[in-house]
């Protein structure tokens, strides 16, 4: 990405920034259904398909949403029209144990656990835990109270900027600022459930990198693993992708999601990409060292020449291989005469002129 962001952020023991590996969140958000013992499958699998961290939502829905509020588009799609946004939330939540359990079997199996509040209780119960970062919903990019308590905990925060202005977005950064967060990293996202390719708009990191110079990845509600992938290519240090056991499970979620197997494959070609990557220097690799002699081109005898030629242009042609003198010498050795015979396509040399 362009412009130059001015920091890394350490979350638990890994670094997260420029020249430092993309870090993949598994998104199983609420896609537990639930059901603690569904929560710990979701685990193993994220584990196992290769993200670095596995993210769950930690709410009450009490504190959060009216009992009227109606559901959003897209959850009325993936749940149908009945009910409430208010019904399908509570049938969501996880205990505060549940939450502990979780928190200790992902520690347990070596993978990080994230969590996104939505509610001050909820970012103590975090907070209490030990989680190592906290991520901010694109929900609740302008819920300062929020931000605020959010920062008092004084740990790195992964904010997404879904349905927000860059207004908006400097609003936030400056709320967790001043409560005292100062390790923050941006999450581009474009907030439904799924969105199109064309929608994803990558280039908005560059602007969000440009404006407020942090670390800046990417929240991906396409369907597939190519634009996440191409966000990592764009300099993404974040990737988070909703992730399922099942696309086909009921709940507002799961059909925008990646089953294991498509999360294993986008963490491997993201994989690839890093390493694709590389250096910025440009510089002869070691492998090209043999094709470079062979592949390229050498001034040699256009015809046969007498000693005594004194050479012009159309004495002297370039061929493969390149292993004699090349073009640059061109100049230097017409209007000079051979001291030798050459015949055609042999090699000149320096001393074979005067």
């Amino acid at each position: 990405m362009d412009g130059v962001v001015t920091a890394r952020v350490k979350i638990g023991d890994r670094l997260v920034g420029e020249g430092e590996p993309c870090f993949v969140i598994a998104e199983a958000g609420v896609n537990h259904n639930g059901d603690a013992g569904l929560a710990r499958k979701l685990i193993d699998a994220a584990r196992e398909a290769g993200a670095d961290a596995v993210k769950f939502q930690t709410f009450r829905a009490d504190d959060v949403i009216t009992r009227s509020a109606e559901k959003a588009p897209y959850q009325k799609e993936t749940t149908g029209v009945e009910g409430s946004q208010y019904d399908m939330v509570k049938r969501l939540e996880l205990t505060d144990r549940d939450f502990k359990n979780l928190f200790a079997y992902a520690r347990e199996k070596g993978i990080m656990f994230l969590s996104t509040p939505y509610d001050q209780p909820s970012v103590d119960l975090l907070a209490r835990l030990g989680v190592p970062a906290f991520k901010i919903s694109s929900a609740d990019i302008t819920n300062l109270p929020l931000l605020r308590h959010v920062a008092g905990k004084k740990k790195p925060v992964i904010l997404s900027t879904g349905m927000a202005t860059l207004a908006e977005v400097e609003g936030a950064l400056g709320t967790l600022r001043q409560a005292g967060g100062n390790e923050i990293v941006l999450l581009h996202c474009v907030t439904n459930y799924p969105i199109r390719d064309d929608e994803a708009n990558l280039r908005v990191m560059d602007t969000l990198v440009q404006s407020f110079r942090v670390p800046v990845g990417y929240s991906d509600h396409t369907t597939g693993t190519t634009v996440a992938v191409a966000a990592v290519a764009r300099g993404a240090c974040v990737i988070e992708k909703h992730f399922t056991l099942d696309r086909g499970l009921l709940g507002p979620d799961h059909a925008a999601s990646l089953d294991p197997v498509s999360f294993k494959t986008m963490v491997d070609n993201i994989r690839t990409v890093e390493r694709a990557l590389g250096s910025p220097e440009k510089r002869l690799l070691p492998v090209e060292i043999e094709n470079r002699r062979v592949m390229r081109r050498s001034l040699v005898a256009a015809a046969d020449l007498p000693a005594g030629t004194v050479l012009k242009a159309g004495h002297l042609t370039l061929k493969r291989p390149g292993d004699g003198l090349d073009a640059g010498y061109m100049g230097s050795l017409l209007g000079r005469r051979l001291i030798r015979p050459l015949t055609k396509d042999e090699k000149l040399n320096l001393d074979d002129v005067k």
